[in-house]
C-alpha cells in the first residue's frame, strides 16, 4: 500500500498534469518542510536514513544569501524507502519543529532555492507571528514596530 499523495502540486512543473501524477506516484524524492533554519543537513540524513538508504538530501536554500531556509529534499534509492519515509518521519520532531513530509516529482537543479521576492520561502515573507526557528518575524512585517 503506497503513501497516500497529497492535493499539493508544485505550479512551476515543467510538463503535463498527466506527467505530474505519474512522477509523483513513482518518485523517490520527498519535499521536506517546516524545517529550522538552523537544522543542519547531517541531522537530515540521520533521521531520514532510519526508513532506508538515503541517496541524497539538497537543503533549501535562501536564494541570495545562500543560507538555509526552511526546506530540503531527500531522495532515496527506492520507492519503498520513500513511503516508510512518508509513513514514519511526516509529523515528528528535528530541532524542536514538527517536520511536515510530501511527495515531489524529482529534483532538479534550481529547486533549492527559494522562491519568495526576498529570496527564502514564501510562507515566511508573511508570517507575522515571531519564530526564532525560522528567522524570526515574516519578512514583510519584520521591520513594524510593535512597540505600545
Amino acid at each position: 500500500m503506497s503513501a497516500k499523495l497529497s492535493d499539493y502540486r508544485d505550479q512551476l512543473f515543467k510538463g503535463t498534469p498527466q506527467d505530474l501524477e505519474v512522477r509523483l506516484h513513482t518518485s523517490t524524492t520527498l519535499y521536506i518542510g517546516n524545517l529550522s533554519f538552523f537544522t543542519r543537513e547531517y541531522q537530515i540524513h540521520e533521521l531520514f536514513s532510519k526508513c532506508g538508504d538515503v541517496r541524497r538530501v539538497i537543503m533549501g536554500l535562501d536564494r541570495f544569501k545562500r543560507t538555509p531556509c526552511g526546506f530540503c529534499f531527500v531522495e532515496y534509492y527506492t520507492r519503498e524507502d520513500a513511503e516508510n519515509s512518508m509513513r514514519y518521519v511526516n509529523g515528528t520532531r528535528l530541532d524542536d519543529r514538527v517536520v511536515r513530509t510530501d511527495w515531489d516529482a524529482g529534483f532538479e537543479e534550481g529547486r533549492q532555492f527559494g522562491r519568495g521576492k526576498t529570496g527564502g520561502q514564501v510562507r515566511d515573507e508573511f508570517r507575522k507571528d515571531y519564530d526564532p526557528g525560522r528567522g524570526g518575524y515574516g519578512k514583510m512585517f519584520g521591520n513594524l514596530d510593535i512597540s505600545v
